[in-house]
């Protein structure tokens, strides 16, 4: 592993954002985030493994992560205030690819599977690529970053990244299990009022150069819990890319802990992904 890919960052920011989800800043070298969906392996104090997290935008020198307390360890980071000291190996895995959408996008996320598209949408809206995001949360106290890529219609007013030409628009449609906030159901309710259902779409269908031949659905980008994943596969079809979640030992290939059958063989999801095209991914995933 090379030596600038395990850094000491401070904490410059900490704050709760939705429920149980919290939203940390750091000041490092974030230049080590090359792609949209890699992810970092932060070391908690007190706790023997890293705690792998995705990263949800990285800009010179501000790194910005989004996690859910789950366990003890992200119980301890919440607890982190301004001006603590974290050791994290950074630039880990593959992430999605924004060149794969040759006209607009569908970005799919589904809880804190939502936090590494961010960095995404802001990659294809540089490209002058029209984005279309759909967030799936449980409950509206639940939902956040909605705001965040709303604002991305106005961020690239001044130019920046090489944008050029018309400035391309943002959509954010979001869904909650329960219905309190948004569409109720699930991503792929949304999914079906915009683009309409499966039985009017020939799924997944495209050429051999890539082009998508259903034209109501886009190339798309998915992140979340592994049921969303499944079912957004089996309804919009293999032409994307979709990040898989796994245990995670060391997250850099070397315990094969997270290892994944694909139509290619047994990945690593920490060192070949988590970043899949969705055709490699098996359908009992």
């Amino acid at each position: 592993m090379k030596k600038d890919f395990m850094q000491t960052a401070v904490i410059t920011s900490n704050v709760r954002i939705a429920k149980a989800t919290y939203e940390m800043k750091f000041d490092c070298d974030a230049t080590t985030i090359t792609a949209p969906g890699q992810f970092i392996n932060i070391d908690v104090p007190g706790y023997f493994l890293r705690r792998p997290i995705s990263v949800c935008d990285a800009k010179d020198r501000e790194l910005t992560i989004i996690y859910k307390v789950v366990g003890q360890g992200t119980l301890a980071m919440s607890q982190m205030s301004e001006g603590t000291e974290l050791n994290f190996l950074t630039g880990l895995g593959n992430g999605f690819d924004p060149e794969r959408a040759k006209g607009s996008a569908l970005l799919v996320g589904g809880g804190c599977g939502v936090a590494p598209l961010f960095m995404l949408a802001r990659k294809l809206v540089a490209r002058n690529k029209p984005v279309q995001v759909v967030l799936g949360f449980n409950t509206k106290d639940e939902v956040f970053l909605e705001q965040e890529f709303l604002d991305l219609n106005d961020a690239y007013e001044f130019g920046c990244e090489g944008f050029e030409g018309e400035k391309p628009e943002v959509k954010v449609a979001v869904t909650t299990a329960d219905g309190s906030y948004g569409i109720k159901g699930f991503v792929t309710d949304a999914i079906a009022q915009i683009y309409g259902t499966k039985d009017d779409r020939k799924v997944g269908s495209h050429d051999t150069e890539g082009n998508h031949l259903d034209a109501k659905v886009p190339y798309y980008y998915a992140c979340g819990p592994l049921p969303m994943l499944k079912a957004l596969r089996k309804s919009v079809g293999t032409f994307g890319e979709l990040s898989l979640e796994e245990r995670m030992g060391c997250g850099f290939g070397a315990c094969v802990g997270c290892s994944v059958k694909t139509t290619k063989g047994f990945k690593k999801v920490c060192a070949d992904g988590p970043v899949f095209p969705a055709d490699e991914v098996l359908e009992e995933i």
